[in-house]
């Protein structure tokens, strides 16, 4: 009877499992989709690609695809049992871990940027211009990679050569050979997430001074930039929360697996593709301008606004 059991449940965990991988595949398919309208959109008027925030949009719609890509190959490795040589688990932990820190410090410098819009607007345009954009997304990558490039510095210290010819089903614990390492990965982590929302509260802080002086047409733009740097803190929220969902997927596997594996799911859909639908509703819904052109271009020119003439 026990054997009968064991095995009616591993077929009712197997079907559970299937039947959330799907429903995973599917998410990651639409939001692959939306982000991918959202992107062509961005290219086809030369007005966003020469505005900075139009720019940093694009930038955490180029990292959110990536990370679900990736995220999602894992997943499927992870399902199947697919197994791969060390070196290049290193090399997805590379990217992963890399485009993992580069939306929501791209986040914390939109809302920095409408900051100086809205509180500095004489200089606004001198300070966001197209070149210093591009200067603002190397100096994010710089920042985001510092804190792969440590814990990769340490791996490769720590592991022996014969280790990176290894057969593994890739996972991020793989990258860590001590406990300590998980635990400094943690710390890094939080740090970043503290100073970016200290960032973000100082933004949010000067806007709303702005506001209560403000009025008409200013007060009306000013509670608009608000609005978006409350969704940019809301959407960072959700990443520092999924930095958090290690440890409490520990403490539930220590009390029950099954319990385990439907919480672990429900942060995966809740904590890692939920903020990834947040930046199309921020600027792609949002925004009037890059509203009427998403608009336009998906039902392919049937809907003409003279406000899509952007200058």
């Amino acid at each position: 009877m026990a054997d009968n059991n064991s095995v009616v449940g591993g077929k009712f965990l197997m079907r559970t499992i299937n039947y959330q991988v799907i429903l995973v595949q599917v998410l990651v398919a639409v939001f692959l989709c939306i982000n991918f309208m959202l992107i062509t959109t961005f290219f086809m008027k030369d007005f966003f690609y020469k505005t900075m925030r139009y720019i940093l949009f694009a930038v955490t719609l180029l990292s959110d695809c990536w990370i679900l890509i990736l995220s999602n190959i894992l997943l499927l490795c992870d399902y199947f049992q697919v197994t791969m040589q060390m070196w290049l688990c290193v090399v997805i932990f590379l990217f992963s871990s890399l485009y993992l820190f580069v939306t929501p410090v791209t986040l914390t410098a939109m809302s920095l940027e409408r900051y100086v819009a809205i509180c500095m607007p004489l200089r606004h345009g001198e300070l966001c211009t197209t070149r210093n954009t591009m200067h603002c997304i190397l100096i994010i990558h710089c920042i985001s990679s510092l804190p792969c490039v440590v814990l990769l510095s340490i791996f490769f210290a720590s592991a022996s050569l014969s280790l990176y010819t290894q057969y593994r089903v890739c996972s991020v614990e793989m990258v860590m050979l001590y406990r300590w390492q998980s635990h400094m990965w943690s710390a890094i982590n939080q740090f970043y997430f503290l100073i970016m929302c200290i960032l973000i509260v100082f933004s949010y802080v000067e806007i709303i001074k702005v506001a209560k002086v403000a009025s008409g047409e200013n007060k009306k733009s000013t509670w608009k930039g608000l609005r978006t740097v409350i969704l940019h803190g809301f959407q960072l929220l959700l990443c520092l929360i999924r930095m958090w969902c290690p440890f409490i997927e520990a403490a539930f596997f220590r009390i029950d697996i099954m319990l385990y594996i439907n919480v672990r799911y429900s942060n995966y859909i809740i904590f890692n593709l939920g903020p990834k639908c947040l930046s199309p509703l921020i600027y792609g819904l949002r925004d009037g301008k890059f509203f009427l052109a998403l608009k336009y271009y998906v039902l392919c020119g049937l809907y003409k606004n003279k406000a899509l003439d952007l200058s």
